[in-house]
């Protein structure tokens, strides 16, 4: 099982993470970055997914510098306090504890890749163009803007077929911005179809080969 560790330092503040530690040798370092929702029990048990796959996984609670214990519901007023959040934040202030999570797991012996899922998809996509880390992209709906930033590690990202909030003109952007990048569009999927605790938008099977891709990803790049 994973833990809390209370004092991740950041030059925002300090920050909670969880942590979740494989039983055999790591096979590297995972930071998981969370939706608009906070590290709620869905992101803690992403982590420990990671954990099982062999990876240290750290999901760091992005909210605690500007509010403690932060965890939203699915609804329409856990999605309008969870905008309200990311904005105060920004996404400089999001990678800043990115970078720390980096530095506390390079310090820890590892090689360090990004997770990013909905608004943390886009700051794995920042992660990877602007902290030179190997990132997969869940669902990024705001990376559009960033896109003629160039990649300064591996990419790899997952969009739903169903998704309103990344059209088929933007995954195509995607696409003709980052030609390197492994992009992938599951069908019959629509957003967030990797959160398997709300059975409106989980799609098991997209989320099953994503996964598998994005351990496969981890596995190649944090050798």
């Amino acid at each position: 099982m994973g833990e809390w560790i209370p004092s991740l330092t950041t030059a925002l503040g300090p920050v909670r993470a969880w942590r979740a530690r494989p039983e055999r040798p790591s096979r590297g370092g995972v930071i998981v970055v969370q939706e608009i929702f906070g590290v709620n029990p869905h992101i803690r048990a992403v982590a420990e997914r990671f954990a099982e796959a062999g990876f240290t996984a750290l999901a760091p609670a992005m909210f605690d510098v500007l509010r403690p214990d932060v965890e939203l519901r699915y609804d329409d007023g856990g999605i309008i306090r969870g905008r309200e959040l990311v904005s105060e934040l920004g996404f400089d202030g999001a990678l800043s504890i990115v970078s720390a999570a980096a530095h506390w797991l390079r310090e820890a012996g590892h090689n360090v890749g990004v997770v990013g899922f909905c608004w943390g998809g886009t700051v794995a996509f920042l992660s990877c163009t602007r902290l030179s880390l190997p990132a997969v992209d869940y669902y990024g709906a705001r990376s559009v803007p960033f896109l003629g930033e160039p990649a300064r590690a591996p990419l790899m990202c997952h969009f739903g077929e169903l998704d309103a909030s990344i059209p088929p003109a933007d995954v195509t952007l995607h696409r003709q911005k980052q030609p390197q990048a492994r992009i992938f569009v599951y069908p019959g999927a629509d957003h967030a179809f990797n959160r398997d605790v709300d059975p409106r938008v989980y799609h098991p099977q997209a989320a099953a080969l994503a996964w598998q891709r994005t351990v496969d990803f981890l596995a190649e790049h944090l050798r």
